[in-house]
């Protein structure tokens, strides 16, 4: 007797809404490898913070949520959790911010291991929403912007299946928000760095300056920034085409639109050799892979897989999930279009209605702005943090990732982030202790000897107990030549440019319980 045959969809009716050419099958693949890298940048996400999260807002970290959340209240009322929602209105124990991120990996994994993946999906959101509010100045990059972003769409994605019941065909209307989160990523990116008026984006330096500024280097860029200026200029060149051209190709016909996701993830790759953005970059593919079919993909996929997978049968959606995609494209799309209207200078020219209901949904984040590095930093101002029992002889704090030691080494640290070592970065750029609200915390609590602040750090200049003064200086560091390296072993030289801030003791601040937060 013959093998039964797998089950496979009839084509799509040519009048189906966002109808693309080929079979309704052809995005299967694509879903299911898309929704799995999504699993894997959650679980270091979550991952990531597990490790990090009480020293920067638990109750002895440098800004504790409980007094964020305690001023929130006061100066928003009642409408507070609306604009922050976050679950640690309900608890912000240690334990549960710890909870929350172990809640989190455990989700990450049923989705990477392609179990109950949308449930889990809408768990993941909501609990990095809530960790994104409370996180406070250390969780506000973009890239948990995007996370954010990618993961709500993710949850529409995915199929609504269970074990015995066949999953649903991919939606082609989230299908498309997705790629148009794709455009704003980069084009907005693109845009950004032109409308700066930034003269070294301009000229096409930017990257002469770039690997030695940007905040954790990787031994690549190294490398990379002794390259000669024409390098450079055609680095700036190829990321122009990517942010500027090769977007736009994502709606043109497939083979074009497979060229431009060549480049956007060229680019990335480009990007994580010689920077640490986190997991930025690694979600900025998975992103791209919504712009492949599952031709693109057949060739590369494992055949047992590929054969579970396209045999399952996709079945049609409900009505109710069908009309709750339509509404969702029909919000989204709004927003998106504002989002670019606003990119085009034309922001008056979006209906009050729509902004109305934008700003309702803002804290949700469910469409943003984004462009990185829109300004090119041509220094790289460092501030050295140092202690002292007497006010004589001074010890320098050590970062684990941050340059510091100029004999050590850049490091690949990505996609792990460490927070508060990219906050001491931008803390550098301000230039004022006054400018950066976390910083008079962070201090009391080394004058503390905080050990879950002290976490952060590389291993502690004072083992046996804290000091009695920290003081705060700025030095400008670059890299050494390669004739330097090699004669001295150095990765940096430095040069001090003054104070940061003058030596403090406990008596001069105030405590961060008691701090206003930012």
């Amino acid at each position: 007797m013959d093998a039964p045959q797998p089950e496979f969809p009839r084509r799509r009716p040519a009048s189906s809404l966002l109808n693309l050419p080929g079979r309704r099958e052809e995005y299967v693949l694509t879903r299911w490898l898309f929704l799995r890298a999504l699993g894997l940048i959650y679980l270091v996400a979550f991952l990531s913070l597990s490790t990090q999260i009480t020293g920067l807002v638990g109750r002895r970290g440098i800004l504790p949520v409980e007094g964020f959340l305690a001023a929130a209240s006061g100066a928003l009322g009642s409408s507070a959790w609306q604009q922050l929602p976050t679950l640690l209105w309900l608890n912000h124990t240690d334990a549960f911010l710890r909870g929350l991120c172990v809640a989190g990996v455990i989700l990450a994994g049923l989705v990477t291991a392609d179990l109950l993946t949308l449930p889990a999906l809408a768990g993941l959101w909501a609990l990095y929403l809530s960790l994104f509010y409370a996180g406070q100045d250390f969780l506000g990059f973009q890239w948990d912007i995007l996370l954010l972003e990618t993961g709500f769409l993710a949850i529409f994605f995915a199929p609504l299946s269970w074990p015995g019941r066949r999953p649903g065909l991919p939606s082609l209307s989230v299908l498309w928000l997705l790629r148009l989160l794709v455009f704003r990523l980069m084009f907005g990116s693109g845009v950004a760095k032109l409308a700066s008026g930034d003269p070294t984006w301009r000229d096409l330096s930017a990257t002469a300056y770039h690997y030695q500024t940007q905040p954790l280097p990787t031994p690549l860029g190294w490398v990379m920034h002794h390259l000669p200026m024409t390098a450079h200029r055609a680095e700036v060149g190829f990321t122009f085409v990517a942010e500027l051209i090769a977007p736009f190709l994502i709606f043109a016909p497939r083979p074009l639109r497979l060229g431009g996701a060549a480049v956007l993830v060229v680019l990335q790759f480009m990007i994580l050799l010689t920077g640490n953005f986190a997991f930025f970059n690694w979600l900025s593919i998975v992103l791209c892979l919504t712009l492949l079919d599952d031709a693109a993909l057949r060739r590369l996929w494992p055949a047992r897989l590929r054969a579970r997978l396209e045999g399952q049968g996709q079945r049609e959606p409900s009505p109710g999930r069908r009309g709750a995609h339509l509404a969702l494209f029909g919000v989204l799309l709004l927003f998106n279009l504002t989002q670019l209207a606003r990119l085009a200078g034309a922001a008056a020219s979006v209906p009050g209605p729509i902004e109305a209901l934008e700003k309702r949904l803002a804290p949700l984040q469910l469409v943003n702005n984004y462009g990185l590095f829109a300004s090119m930093t041509t220094q790289r101002p460092e501030i050295v943090l140092e202690g002292s029992r007497e006010g004589q002889a001074w010890r320098e704090y050590r970062f684990r990732y941050k340059p510091g030691n100029l004999r050590r080494a850049p490091m690949w640290v990505a996609p792990y982030q460490p927070r508060l070592d990219w906050q001491l970065w931008f803390a550098a750029l301000q230039g004022s202790p006054a400018q950066t609200p976390w910083m008079g915390p962070f201090v009391w609590r080394l004058l503390q000897g905080e050990p879950q602040v002290l976490a952060l750090l590389g291993p502690p200049p004072f083992p046996d107990g804290p000091p009695r003064f920290v003081r705060g200086r700025l030095y400008e560091y670059t890299y050494t030549t390669p004739s330097q390296r090699r004669a001295t072993g150095q990765w940096w030289t430095r040069r001090l440019l003054g104070e940061y801030f003058s030596p403090v003791s406990l008596k001069d601040l105030q405590p961060p319980e008691q701090a206003t937060p930012p």
